[in-house]
């Protein structure tokens, strides 16, 4: 067996593990804490639109964050969680299409994915636990750094990377911490794929070599940071359903009819709503920080 073969039965069995922690999970407790909800109509249609235009390059997690929080779906503390939960298995399938189709070197692939899961599995920990307007501050900066990478995207910025497939050396353990940390933001909110670009594209790899590492750190670090959120209750259950059943026919659809777009005119519009939401995100977690903090004494 090849050691691509062995990564994706591995992607295989974590995937299974997966859907059924998550559904013996939600079977005991009904999702996260007063949230027992059915997917809607325009939840799955959230999870198809926003994986569709993840496959073609745009991200999920940005947007996604966007409309539950301008459309108030889920409570801003549960959101990294329900990103996490429900963006997983899209993105495993955009992981099985790419690692099939594109060319990398195994050994730097193998490395990243696992750097990337374990900065994934300590980051899920302490989110998960973190108060409210900690996670709302957190959130309104990882909104603020995707607009920055979507601008960044528009105005053709980012490093134009070499020919190389793999990484050795000095520039292996440069990639393997990148991918680290990349991971442990992961589940904050601030998605891995715009900035892992860029990181392999420093290290001076084929720009085309980072959408396996890209998507295949994603489809392993998200499951195990995934179990996490849902094992705190740290998540909104029918929200992520519904990500998660109108976000595999997204990324289908994407992947295997559409292929491109011209995406430049739908980033910025992207770029408009994220930073309106950011906005939003910092003034209730400044409004939720006033309202925890009592009034100083007056003496009489």
């Amino acid at each position: 067996m090849t050691i691509k073969a062995a990564l994706l039965v591995a992607l295989a069995v974590l995937t299974s593990t997966y859907v059924l922690y998550w559904l013996v999970s939600a079977r005991k407790s009904r999702g996260a804490e007063g949230d027992g909800s059915r997917p809607s109509w325009l939840l799955a249609a959230i999870g198809f639109v926003t994986n569709f235009f993840d496959t073609l390059g745009i991200g999920s997690f940005a947007p996604t964050t966007s409309i539950f929080k301008l459309r108030r779906l889920v409570p801003d503390e549960l959101i990294p969680g329900t990103l996490n939960v429900g963006h997983a298995l899209p993105t495993i399938t955009q992981a099985f299409i790419y690692i099939t189709i594109i060319e990398v070197e195994m050994t730097t692939l193998v490395l990243m994915i696992a750097a990337s899961v374990v900065g994934a599995f300590l980051g899920a920990g302490m989110v998960a636990a973190w108060p409210r307007h900690k996670v709302q501050i957190g959130m309104g900066l990882a909104l603020l750094a995707a607009a920055i990478f979507f601008m960044m995207t528009n105005l053709n910025v980012f490093p134009p990377g070499g020919d190389t497939l793999g990484l050795s050396g000095p520039k292996l353990g440069l990639g393997i911490a990148g991918n680290f940390l990349l991971g442990a933001l992961m589940t904050l909110g601030i998605g891995l794929y715009a900035p892992c670009m860029i990181l392999v594209a420093l290290l001076g790899m084929n720009p085309r070599a980072a959408f396996p590492i890209m998507m295949g750190s994603c489809a392993f670090l998200m499951p195990v940071g995934s179990m996490r959120f849902i094992s705190k209750g740290s998540y909104s259950f029918g929200p992520a359903l519904g990500l998660a059943l109108g976000g595999i026919p997204g990324t289908l659809i994407a992947a295997f009819i559409v292929r491109s777009l011209p995406m430049t005119a739908v980033r910025w519009l992207v770029v408009v709503v994220v930073v309106y939401a950011s906005a939003a995100m910092l003034r209730s977690a400044l409004s939720e920080r006033r309202t925890a903090t009592p009034a100083p004494a007056v003496n009489a």
